[in-house]
């Protein structure tokens, strides 16, 4: 019998794990797909999976199901997808807490960068600062003025320690030296509540969970935290035009669990990105102050790390500490 030298050996091995590789991809996908969402019902997180999931259904002409796993800062959701087969059967639609919690949590059951597949940064959207309209300042450079001129008088809510809005907030007393207090609530409607009657002068949320407030005048918006206006809200100045250097904003991406083949996460971000450009998709969540993207797996991992070091250095010199 005819002896197989080991570099021989070596290379057919090589060679059927490719081939098994390209057949898993070729056959992808052959059953249901679960974008898992670590937040509860309702709002942009939700709303942005359900209708993804349904344009990729079409795409793959397979179903693409939701399903709702929130709890522990979106910890349980994530640790579910980092688990899960690497098969591109399970996917994570993670957002900007996968790049806060890690300086939040000091061990968490899962690496927000090893334990994933990066597929592609789907959108971003800045928050809107909104104030009460008994406030007696219109803009971040009179609410600033107000804040020096009475330290510790003007309170702001967020949606709970280390939350974007509590970040924010932090944000702008480390780069304006402002003295405002934090009121952690449970969730944006009480915090937005209790802005609208005057109980709290400020707070942040996306434009989608504030409209309802600002269309009919109940709250006011003093500026937008991204780079650039809104379209939504173009005569709404940015907080950075007052402070250089202010710079925030929500985003939606999705994520496979480590290890899955590299050919489906290919096939998968094509097929994400070809929705993202698709004009009647897009202008579902334009309107609503959402920014679609589409990139590369690199690209948004580069993105999570860029993030991870600025809200970390944030967390550590303001000393926040989770609930």
């Amino acid at each position: 019998m005819k002896k197989i030298r080991p570099f021989a050996l070596f290379a057919l091995t090589i060679g059927a794990v490719f081939s098994a590789q390209a057949q898993t991809a070729d056959n992808y996908p052959n059953r249901t797909i679960r974008i898992i969402v670590p937040y509860t019902p309702g709002a942009i997180n939700d709303i942005l999976a359900r209708r993804m999931a349904q344009y990729l259904g079409e795409e793959l002409k397979q179903t693409v199901i939701v399903e709702n796993k929130p709890g522990a800062g979106t910890a349980i959701g994530t640790e579910f997808v980092a688990r899960a087969n690497p098969d591109g059967y399970t996917l994570l639609q993670a957002a900007a807490a996968h790049s806060i919690l890690p300086s939040l949590v000091k061990k968490l059951p899962f690496d927000p960068l090893k334990s994933f597949e990066y597929i592609t940064l789907a959108a971003t959207s800045p928050y809107v600062m909104i104030a009460t309209p008994k406030l007696p300042a219109n803009n971040v450079a009179e609410f600033i003025a107000l804040a020096k001129k009475e330290p510790g008088k003007y309170v702001y809510a967020s949606t709970g320690n280390g939350s974007s809005a509590h970040l924010m907030g932090e944000m702008l007393k480390e780069l304006t030296g402002a003295d405002i207090m934090h009121i952690p609530y449970k969730g944006l409607a009480q915090g937005l509540n209790d802005v609208a009657s005057g109980q709290v002068h400020v707070t942040f949320g996306t434009y989608p969970g504030t409209m309802t407030y600002l269309k009919p005048g109940r709250v006011k918006a003093l500026a937008t935290t991204g780079k650039s206006r809104m379209s939504s809200l173009p005569e709404v100045p940015t907080v950075q035009e007052t402070v250089p250097g202010y710079h925030a904003q929500g985003w939606w991406g999705y994520l496979a669990p480590a290890g899955t083949p590299k050919e489906i996460v290919q096939k998968l971000n094509a097929a994400f990105n070809k929705i993202i450009r698709n004009k009647t998709f897009a202008d579902t969540f334009t309107s609503e102050g959402v920014q679609m993207l589409g990139t590369t797996g690199d690209a948004f991992k580069t993105h999570v790390e860029q993030e991870m070091q600025v809200w970390g250095k944030l967390i550590k010199s303001a000393q926040i500490r989770t609930n």
